[in-house]
């Protein structure tokens, strides 16, 4: 078994990026490994200067360069209309829903960058984090008296270790095997990176086969982009959206559209 630690953050655009790719590697070694997510305090205040990033308005421009550079769509004007001041509030957010459930922490982290990226919804506000936490699964009041206790030193020790590893951004992933020897990937790499990382710690490890039924993809995962459905389909992505917006006038998927592109939702 392969444990990869993964350092992130709510508001990392980069790490909205490689969605599709960590969903098909899920998909298809999912068996052979285990996440650790940790967050990374990509945001801790408006003192930031980084990258020609030195205000809100500022990252509202860079999100929507790299919307178009990561073909997933990320919608910047959240930093015009209700910017955040900090990623540290949905930070120990999802690690008082890590301490509840596990599983419904990773939706919560998934629901909680659609609505920063897609809705253009503060997620540093208690009400947002409160309505991601019940989109997701988890228990309101529980949830928020972890985020007012341990998970406010579960986060300290999550940015403890990415210093002692040497973490400089994200995505940051670490494929351990069980002698600890790991395998650094940073940044947005395409999916046959995170693949070869994953084998050279496990050479033997055995594929699944994704079923490219459309079906059967919401099953797994309630949302999908465009580009999440092309690289799990294996549809050329040309065609990824055509299929969806027919599966929209059929009456199966919603579809919420941003000026950067949409996202489907299965109809229940």
């Amino acid at each position: 078994m392969v444990k990869i630690i993964y350092f992130t953050d709510p508001i990392c655009s980069s790490c909205w990026g490689i969605e599709p790719q960590l969903r098909r590697l899920k998909l298809e070694y999912g068996h052979h490994f285990e996440i650790d997510y940790r967050m990374g305090g990509l945001l801790p205040d408006w003192n930031y200067n980084s990258g020609g990033i030195s205000k809100p308005s500022d990252v509202a421009h860079h999100w929507d360069e790299v919307s178009r550079h990561y073909d997933m769509p990320i919608d910047g004007d959240v930093w015009l209309q209700d910017p955040l001041s900090s990623s540290y509030p949905p930070s120990i957010a999802f690690k008082a829903a890590q301490l509840q459930d596990p599983e419904n922490a990773i939706l919560f982290l998934r629901t909680l960058r659609e609505m920063v990226f897609m809705e253009k919804v503060n997620i540093e506000k208690w009400e947002n984090l409160a309505a991601a936490a019940k989109k997701a699964g988890l228990d309101v009041e529980t949830l928020e008296r972890d985020f007012n206790g341990n998970a406010k030193e579960l986060f300290k020790q999550d940015l403890a270790s990415g210093s002692q590893l040497g973490v400089r951004g994200f995505p940051t992933l670490f494929f351990m095997n069980a002698q600890g020897v790991q395998e650094k990937v940073y940044g947005t790499k395409p999916y046959a990176t995170y693949e070869a990382a994953l084998l050279k710690q496990l050479s033997d490890a055995s594929k699944k086969d994704i079923h490219p039924d459309w079906k059967e993809l919401f099953a797994k995962y309630a949302t999908l982009t465009a580009r999440e459905f092309a690289e799990l389909s294996q549809t050329p992505r040309e065609q990824a959206e055509e299929v969806l917006r027919e599966l929209v006038r059929s009456g199966y998927l919603s579809e919420l559209t941003s000026k950067n592109g949409s996202i489907w939702r299965l109809i229940q």
